[in-house]
């Protein structure tokens, strides 16, 4: 009975919090309300005030770690219903991405080389602009640590969630299509979520440029250990 009690405890808890912390959000529509963040604060926070060890907590939430892939599948639904505009402005697409992803790594590379952070370490953070499944891959690949890159990973996710709507309001960016391709470059799967707020075409263009930057990174992210 105990084994089935602590994943069941594990999966209610977590969604039903984050059904409550959507609805705050909803009402409260602040950066730093967003139910992701909240969320997993929360869950982080009551791990470590009831001493329960994070391998208990993952007995069931694994399971809703199981729903990632489906979730990811998905995503092939609105981008066929924008398919003719993904065509229509393929180059800007992949133009876009590709600069915001170079400049993501190559400013990393720079400002560590400039405050003389150990190598180990540069090439533990270059994957954070990329979805954690491959930015593990890539950090092993390069001499990182995988899992503290995955940890900077939700960093950038979490900073791009927040930071990136003012970043975007106070430049003019107005347009859906930019607003897309930016959270999804910048805060991967947390961006696409994110983009869900300003519509079909916005989640479309996220869900690309998430899937084009692991592309493009895995690619170029090895080349970038020469100018370590």
């Amino acid at each position: 009975m105990q084994s089935l009690l602590t994943p069941f405890t594990a999966i209610s808890t977590t969604v039903g919090l984050f059904l409550v912390m959507r609805r705050v959000y909803r009402r409260y529509p602040f950066a730093f309300f967003h139910p992701m963040l909240t969320t997993t604060t929360l869950i982080c926070i009551g791990l470590i005030i009831f001493g329960i060890p994070y391998a208990d907590y993952m007995k069931g939430g694994k399971w809703i770690e199981q729903f990632l892939g489906p979730c990811v599948v998905a995503l092939a639904y609105p981008l066929y219903n924008q398919r003719k505009i993904m065509m229509q402005y393929k180059n800007a697409i992949l133009l876009g991405i590709s600069t915001g992803l170079i400049t993501a790594m190559g400013s990393i590379i720079f400002f560590a080389k400039l405050f003389k952070v150990e190598e180990e370490i540069i090439y533990t953070v270059i994957p954070k602009s990329i979805t954690t499944p491959v930015a593990i891959q890539i950090s092993e690949t390069m001499g990182g640590i995988p899992s503290l890159t995955a940890i900077f990973v939700m960093i950038a996710g979490f900073s791009g969630i927040i930071v990136g709507p003012y970043v975007m309001k106070y430049t003019g960016i107005e347009s859906r299509l930019g607003k897309g391709l930016a959270l999804g470059s910048a805060s991967h799967a947390l961006g696409v979520a994110k983009s869900t707020e300003y519509g079909e075409l916005a989640l479309s263009m996220a869900s690309v440029s998430m899937t084009i930057s692991a592309i493009i990174g895995s690619l170029i992210g090895p080349l970038l250990v020469l100018f370590v």
